[in-house]
């Protein structure tokens, strides 16, 4: 009789890798014969999927004002990061009445290219220089305002406004521009009813532009860069809304370096 064919036992080791990256996700030495189906190699399932490794989102989570409990989301639609959270108060009566909260939020890869560029090497604390350095740049920003106080009118908060962006006028120049200042909230309507929980939305964009939204409805859009830098200052100059916000946003300048 004619000799059969030896069935022939082959040793391979079943490697399965990760298509883009090239690293074995599981390996298997199997035994099989000749003409005979290939097992299947199940994939570890403690191996992270395609894209998880190495995956870097500086978003960050949402962040709860601690004095009121509003809450600011990690980051916008539009990219911008918060950066730091804050309360505005304003004394009445000898007692300091809460207003708003309010979140800064900052476009990331400008700033970074801003402190990096113009510091280079990272200081042990934020510095005056680099406060300033934000001040007076054309990062695109954005200061989420959350209205707390319930007796607060568009009126009120014109002139909180007024007052506010004189005195940051004056600590920049040395001297007043009313008609400036005025612009940033003169045309927003005192039929807008302002409650517990209303936004208002100012946003320094390219080219010093001021925008302000109340509810989401854009009431002034003013290019200055006067008024840029001076909104901006009310919060990281010398004498801030809240100074903890304003260290919070040099300490995320440091962990930009």
């Amino acid at each position: 009789m004619p000799t059969t064919v030896e069935d022939v036992t082959t040793k391979a080791e079943m490697v399965e890798t990760e298509p883009k990256s090239g690293v074995a996700i599981n390996s298997t030495v199997v035994h099989h014969k000749d003409n005979e189906a290939e097992p299947k190699v199940e994939p570890n399932s403690s191996v992270k999927k395609e894209g998880e490794e190495n995956k870097k989102d500086e978003a960050k989570a949402d962040e709860v004002e601690a004095k009121t409990g509003i809450s600011f989301p990690g980051k916008l639609d539009d990219g911008k990061l918060l950066k730091a959270v804050g309360l505005r108060k304003k004394s009445m009566l000898g007692m300091g009445i809460k207003i708003y909260a309010f979140g800064i939020y900052a476009d990331n890869e400008k700033l970074r290219e801003l402190v990096t560029r113009k510091v280079g090497r990272a200081p042990s604390k934020p510095t005056k220089e680099m406060y300033q350095m934000v001040v007076d740049s054309d990062v695109g920003m954005m200061v989420r305002l959350v209205i707390v106080y319930s007796g607060l009118t568009m009126n009120m908060v014109r002139k909180n406004f007024d007052e506010g962006l004189g005195a940051a006028i004056k600590k920049l120049t040395g001297g007043k521009n009313e008609e400036l200042t005025k612009k940033i909230m003169g045309e927003a309507s005192d039929e807008i009813k302002l409650m517990p929980g209303s936004t208002i939305e100012i946003s320094r964009l390219p080219g010093y532009t001021l925008q302000a939204k109340v509810m989401g409805e854009i009431v002034s859009t003013v290019e200055s860069e006067l008024l840029c830098r001076a909104y901006t200052y009310m919060y990281l100059g010398e004498d801030p809304f809240d100074k903890d916000a304003k260290e919070k946003f040099g300490t995320s300048l440091l962990s930009l370096f």
